[in-house]
This record gives structure tokens, sequence and C-alpha cells, in this order.
């Protein structure tokens, strides 16, 4: 025995959010407690492909034992199921950064999304790799035995599942990981043959690698079909055994949206799965995220995100790829530039969007859901995407003045609705719908039956700068100093009202100095007295803000101010003596600044100014009244 192996066992105390999350395991989680086999035999799966990988470069990792394979094996007298496989194995450190907390695993937000809700609270488990704890749902104990691949030393995690685990060295005759479940009284049916044949038939018979069952030294049994669920006809595979699958990929207990199995022969051979799944993962918007298919080479694992197969805006999808075409020593170096992979990344791209237009086209409440969590994403497409922009275009959905009951329209219909004499899609943006629906620029094109879009999230203040058009028809915002819905021929009305208010947009434009860039007459307001718009090379209002909010400088340029002719204010206006003029320009310009979701620079004066208005007006009414009763 070495020096090490007489060493006694090291107590650990557990990370605070891990005693956390084991409590709840233990009392609250999981009212499906038959999940934890489907949780352990996965990650045996995963540690056989990590082998299979190391052993690319250093066959000797396999140590003659090339035979890969999850053993159950069940100890009725002791009360133990063991879970055991010959895969990659776990070091000293690896037990503790794996199984002494979770810190890798995103607990903090795993925590934070923990409710009293115990069906949510099992969903979120898989989401955030932590399946291992799982075992504590079934078990008073768990002992953890594990020997990393190419290590001499083994050493056993031990714990109860409360405060604390020890941890020591220990003999194991080759590598790999037996995880021992001492079951509790009342959870002995895990023992049994028949019920852990179904366990495995129902979550893991999809497994690549043979699931054996061995009870009490009797014979061995394989339980699966032992072939990677991908290389199966798509004729013997059922919905259920893709949405089984799809959990083991995943670690997601939600069923997925859609999928698409396809096998390609040719210049490019290649199996793929793709799914698009239900919910999105706590960590979408994550930039650093590692993410991506997984990627195998001739049936043998090679990464488990490979982000290089897919663009970042379809990072949702889930799924994986086995190529016949590269090396099996690729690296994720050798995957940027490669020929091959650049293929490989256009075929799945159009293969996703395909799959999104069929969604789209007959299943439309399943797109529905789809786009309401990851449009948003989706529309980085637009952005990012130039072969592919028209495609994600007509997938995007957006809200609109015509939208009924709350419904995003595609752009498509759009332009089906467009009445004679309307040549372009106009759309306004506001940090929500309701917002953009009430901002003072859409009103004359409401009245004369355009329909405008209202864009709220923030990433479209981007979209509108690289969607310029969609089906031939150019996209304006209404809030941009050229959109107008009069002719383009000046009428004889229209040259006489400029006539007319010119010296007052003369006069505006001096007491607004620094504030606007120039005053003029709006064709586009009907019920508000006043709003800015973007001068020709400004940029909108909101993506100013946006910008500001991020602590980036723009540019700003002075916006214009219209004027509503026909509105009683701007009547005033013309009348008011100098000091009146003043605040009443000042208060037309906050007014329209509010309007659009902007912040005053100055709101006390905008208060007092408003009260000054208030009582300005109703001093006539109180005047009348004297006069009457006197």
């Amino acid at each position: 025995m070495t020096t090490e192996t007489a060493n006694p066992p090291q107590q650990h105390e557990f990370q605070t959010e891990t005693r956390q999350l084991l409590k709840l395991m233990i009392h609250s989680l999981y009212s499906n407690k038959e999940i934890f086999l489907r949780e352990l035999v996965s990650n045996a799966s995963d540690a056989a492909d990590k082998l299979r990988f190391l052993a690319i470069q250093n066959p000797a990792l396999l140590d003659g034992d090339a035979e890969l394979a999850v053993d159950l094996v069940v100890d009725s007298k002791a009360g133990t199921l063991t879970v055991r496989d010959n895969g990659v194995g776990m070091s000293r450190q690896d037990l503790v950064d794996n199984l002494g907390t979770i810190a890798r695993s995103g607990t903090k937000a795993f925590m934070e999304q923990l409710s009293a809700d115990a069906k949510k609270d099992a969903q979120l488990i898989g989401q955030f790799g932590v399946g291992f704890y799982s075992a504590f749902i079934v078990a008073d104990r768990v002992t953890v035995t594990s020997r990393k691949a190419g290590d001499a030393q083994a050493h056993v995690w031990e714990s109860t599942g409360e405060g604390s685990y020890s941890l020591e060295p220990a003999e194991k005759a080759g590598r790999g990981t037996d995880i021992t479940l001492h079951l509790r009284d009342d959870e002995k049916e895990f023992l049994e043959a028949g019920r852990l044949g179904y366990l495995v038939r129902k979550y893991s018979d999809h497994i690549g690698l043979p699931v054996r069952l061995k009870i009490d030294d009797g014979e061995t049994e394989t339980l699966n079909r032992v072939a990677a669920l991908w290389t199966r006809p798509k004729s013997e595979l059922t919905d259920g055994d893709y949405t089984g699958f799809y959990t083991h990929l995943a670690h997601d207990p939600e069923s997925p949206l859609t999928w698409a199995h396809q096998r390609v022969e040719g210049n490019l051979s290649y199996i793929s799965l793709l799914y698009i799944p239900s919910a999105a993962p706590f960590d979408l918007w994550d930039r650093d995220k590692a993410r991506g298919l997984q990627l195998y080479v001739k049936r043998v694992f090679i990464m488990d995100h490979g982000a290089e197969l897919l663009p970042a805006y379809l990072r949702f999808v889930r799924g994986l790829v086995d190529s016949d075409d590269l090396p099996l020593n690729v690296s994720r170096e050798l995957l940027q530039g490669n020929r091959n992979v650049e293929k490989l990344k256009a075929a799945l791209t159009k293969r996703v969007l395909d799959l999104l237009d069929d969604m789209a086209r007959n299943t439309p409440d399943d797109y529905v859901k789809f786009y309401g969590i990851f449009g948003a994403v989706l529309k980085e497409g637009l952005i990012e995407d130039q072969v592919n922009r028209e495609r994600i275009a007509k997938l995007c959905r957006f809200d609109s003045t015509a939208s009924v009951d709350g419904a995003k329209v595609a752009l498509a219909d759009y332009v089906a609705r467009m009445p004679e004499g309307q040549s372009k899609i106009y759309y306004v943006t506001a940090d929500n719908p309701a917002a953009a629906r009430a901002v003072p620029h859409v009103e004359g094109f409401r009245k004369k039956g355009w329909e405008v879009l209202l864009l709220s999230d923030r990433i479209d203040e981007w979209v509108v700068m690289h969607l310029h058009e969609f089906d031939g028809k150019k996209l304006e915002s209404c809030a941009a100093g050229g959109a107008d819905l009069e002719p383009a021929v000046a009428t004889p009305d229209k040259e006489k009202a400029e006539t007319e208010f010119a010296p007052l947009l003369e006069r505006i434009g001096k007491s607004l100095a620094g504030k606007i860039e120039s005053a003029r007459l709006s064709s586009r307001l009907v019920e508000s007295p006043a709003c800015l718009v973007v001068s020709d090379f400004g940029l909108s209002r909101r993506l100013e803000k946006i910008l500001k909010q991020a602590g980036q400088a723009a540019p700003v340029l002075p916006p214009v101010l219209e004027i509503n002719a026909e509105h009683p204010l701007v009547a005033r206006l013309k009348t008011a003596g100098d000091a009146e003029f003043d605040d009443l320009a000042a208060h037309l310009y906050d007014q329209s600044v509010l309007a659009e979701g902007g912040q005053l620079e100055d709101p006390a004066a905008f208060v007092r100014r408003l009260n000054a208005l208030i009582l300005s007006s109703a001093a006539p009414a109180e005047a009348a009244s004297r006069i009457i009763v006197d």
C-alpha cells in the first residue's frame, strides 16, 4: 500500500449552493424519481464518449480494453445499485470540482430560478447539468469510486447529501467510475430486474454502447439496442424515440417543438439530427457560453459544442452531426476555415431554415411559441447573414397597427395588405408595442389606413440598418424626416400653408436653437401638436438612448420639430408674446421628447411651464364665472 492510500479520509464541506440544492433534491424535487437512472446512465455514456475522443491522440488510454459499456450492478442483500462505466474516469481534483461544487453548472442562476413548483424545478435540473445529484432522491448515501484513464491511483468520494463529503485514495482495477447508491428502504423497487430493464428501454435505448444488468452475481443481460439512434433508419424510429434522445442530448425534460433527421451522401456525406427546443436555456444571451452541435466523425465523438457548425443566430438549435468527411483528429482550430466545414455549415443552416419554414406553414401554433422564445435571436441573422437575409426576413414576425389580439404579422402579409398608393413598408421603434402604437408619428399613417410595424426588441434598431427592403419595398421609419404622407408634387394648399407659417417656423427655430435643427409643418400629425423626427443622417432617438445606456458614444444630431398646423396649441403659439412664446415652444419640444419615450433634461422646468399653461387656460373661465355671478 502506498503512503497515499494510508492517509485517512478527508472531510470537505459542500459549497453553500450545493447544500441548498441537495436539500431540495432530497425533500421536494423530481416528482418522477425514476429519472435518476436516466441521468446517471447519460453521464456514463458521456464519459465513454470523452475517452474515445482522447484515445484518438493517445490510444494507450484504452489500456487494452476498447469495449466500452455501462453496467448496472444490483446487490440485493446490501440494498445497493451501482452504475459502472469504463470511460474516462475522474482524478481526485475532478471529484472535488465535479461533485463537491456545482458552480460550473451555473448554480447561482439555477438557485434564482427555483420555485415552489416541483414540476418546474425538476425541469430546471437537466438544463443546469446537475443530474448526478438526482441520485440522492432515492439513496441516503452515495459512494463514487473513480480512476482516471492514464492514472494509477483511484479515489473514493462519499456523502449522505447533507453538509459534507469525504474523499480518500482507493483501489480500483481499471479506469472508469462506479456510482453506488445505497437505496432507501422505500426505494428498493430499483433493485428489480423488470423495473430497471423498463427504465433503460424507456430512457436510454438510444445509447450507442451496451447498458448491461447484473443481479447478485448472476448472468449479465444487455438491456438496450446498442445502436446510436441517429444511425438507425427513420422508418424504425417513433416520436418517442426522438424525444427520448433529445432529453439525453440536451438535458432538457421538455419535449422539442420539432426536429429533422437527415442522411446526406455525395460530395458531402453526413447524418444530422437537429432539434428546435420548446424552452430557452437560462443562459441564451450569455455570449461567452460554449454552445453548438455535437460533432461525431465516423460515429466517434469529437466535441460537445461545435460552434463552427451553425451561425450564432441559430444557437438555440440542439442536436448533432456525424460526418464522414472530416479527420478523426479534427480540432476546434482545424474546424475554422475548413472548406468541408464551411459547406457543412451552409447545408445545416439551410436545413434549419427549411425546418422553421415548415413549422410556420404546417404548425403555426408551434411557430408562434417558437418565435415568442427565440424570435429576437433569429433576428440577429438579418444583421449577420447576408446570404440568407431574405429567407430570415420571411420567418420574422412583428407587432403592427393591424395586429389582432396581439398576434404578430409576417412581412409578406404586410405587403399583401398594402393599399394602392403605398409604396413603402413603414415602421416605428419604441420600448414596447404599446408605446410604439401611441407615438405621434403614426397618427397620419393610421388615418390614411397605412399599416405600421411596431418594433420594440432592442435588436430592431440594428435590424433596420441592414434590412433595407423586402419584396422590392423599401423599409422606412415613420420618425424619419423623409417619411411623408403627401404626394411628391406640392399642392397649392400645401404651398399656401408653408408660406403662412414660415415666420412662425423661423421663430420656433430661433427659440429652440441648439435643441432642434429646424421646425417645419407636419403631414403625419393628426391629434398631437408636435413631434420630433430624425434628420437625414441622424440616429433614431431610441438608438441614441440604447447606446448611451451601454456607455457608448454616438454622434447626436439635433432633430427636426414638426408641428401640427391645425392644433390649438400651435394656433396659440402664433399669437403669443415673447415670454409666453418661448415657454410654449419649450413645452412642445419637451412634450415631443416624452411622447416618444425620451427623458427630459430639466423635468422641473417642464412641470413649471405645464402648471403655468394650465393656470393661464383656466383664467378666462374663472373671469367669465365672476362676471356671470356679479
